[in-house]
């Protein structure tokens, strides 16, 4: 009899240890399926403490994010043979984000994209913001979320994803945007090699609110060349023109017979030369409802086989096409980044939207919720 109990005993307990799995802190098979590290990354000029934390699934997909700037230094991605390959522009070093850079891999706000002349009215009140962009506001301002240490609220692996959630208090007339702005990015790495990202904001003040990520992509491979010969679907009947400044003219057009037509997949640099500001740099408006889940873009490297989908609840996308790589950067590996060595799918509210109210509004007003996801998924043929 006190055999029987003995042996229920250890039974029951090692039931509870494998129940442990879903946390990742144990040794077995399960806790490897999913997986985060945290470590650090060293300090910013001014002595803040920025950590790097990786998240990996068992099929070799790996995100490695650091504090600063929420920024994405590296994703790497197996291709069709199974090798894998960091397929985001960036650096090997904290040094390199710290300085002067083109927001790569990071989060961007309070505003991204641009905010024209710097300025906007909301609820009869003008707000001033700092001009960056020659004449124009860009990307949050001088230091935007992109320059800014996040604080990790959660990082922890279960059985099917691993989770790094972020968090940032944006005070009133930060950049010069009106409210506290509370903000939480949370970052997912799922067992069916997605990458999501979800986006939660409040404020106790009205105010305007236009976040993304700014990763530059290579499915080919970070620095491995240029990125002319990847196939783009977007899921877009329209863009938004653009002035001299890039500041959207407040039409929306059909993409039908423009170079801007991705309706259909087609190679990025098939048409490139046809824009005439050296390259693409423009929002365009997705098919659906704001808000709801669905596609936004499908790309294909032909030499990897590398293959990755957006899907956002965002009504519009900026594609850019890196025109403004010259090779002055050198990232990870020794790898100088030259013109079209990558492009960014930053999905989003339209740009200069505060002045547009012909556009979906970015208005965020105390008692509501922000509340914006877009996935990834990454594969390979």
């Amino acid at each position: 009899m006190k055999t029987r109990i003995f042996l229920s005993l250890l039974l029951a307990a090692a039931v509870v240890y494998v129940g442990g799995c879903a946390t990742g802190k144990c040794g077995c098979k399960e806790a490897r399926k999913m997986n985060v590290n945290v470590e650090s990354f060293g300090k910013t000029p001014d002595g803040q403490a920025v950590d790097l934390v990786t998240l990996a699934n068992s099929k070799g997909i790996e995100a490695k994010i650091i504090t600063f700037g929420g920024i994405i230094v590296s994703l790497k991605t197996p291709d069709r043979d199974g090798e894998l390959g960091d397929i985001v522009l960036g650096f090997d070093s904290l040094e390199g984000y710290t300085k002067e850079h083109p927001y790569f891999g990071a989060i961007i706000g309070r505003y991204g994209n641009r905010i024209g002349a710097g300025k906007f009215t909301l609820d009869g009140v003008e707000y001033k913001l700092a001009t960056n962009n020659e004449a124009n506001h860009l990307h949050g301002g001088i230091k935007g979320f992109d320059k800014v240490v996040w604080k990790i609220e959660q990082a922890e692996a279960a059985s099917d994803e691993a989770v790094l959630k972020l968090s940032y208090l944006s005070k009133d007339a930060e950049e010069g945007y009106p409210g506290n702005l509370k903000c939480i990015v949370t970052y997912t790495l799922t067992a069916n090699n997605e990458l999501k990202m979800h986006y939660e904001a409040t404020t106790d003040k009205a105010t305007v609110l236009n976040l993304t990520n700014h990763s530059y992509w290579n499915l080919a491979g970070q620095g491995s060349g240029d990125i002319l010969g990847h196939e783009l679907m977007l899921n877009a009947d329209g863009f938004t023109p653009v002035d001299e400044g890039l500041i959207p003219t407040g039409e929306i057009r059909d993409v039908k017979g423009t170079p801007m037509d991705f309706t259909r997949p087609k190679a990025i640099g098939s048409r490139i030369k046809q824009v005439d500001i050296g390259g693409y740099d423009h929002n365009f408006v997705l098919n659906g409802k704001t808000g709801k889940m669905k596609l936004c873009a499908k790309v294909s490297e032909p030499t990897s086989g590398r293959r990755m989908e957006i899907r956002t609840t965002e009504p519009g996308v900026q594609f850019y096409t890196g025109n403004f790589l010259d090779g002055s950067l050198t990232g990870k590996a020794g790898k100088v980044y030259q013109k079209h060595y990558a492009f960014c799918l930053e999905t989003q509210h339209f740009p200069d939207s505060p002045n547009k109210p012909q556009f979906p509004t970015v208005v965020l007003r105390p008692g509501e919720k922000y509340d914006i996801t877009t996935i990834h998924k990454f594969s390979a043929k």
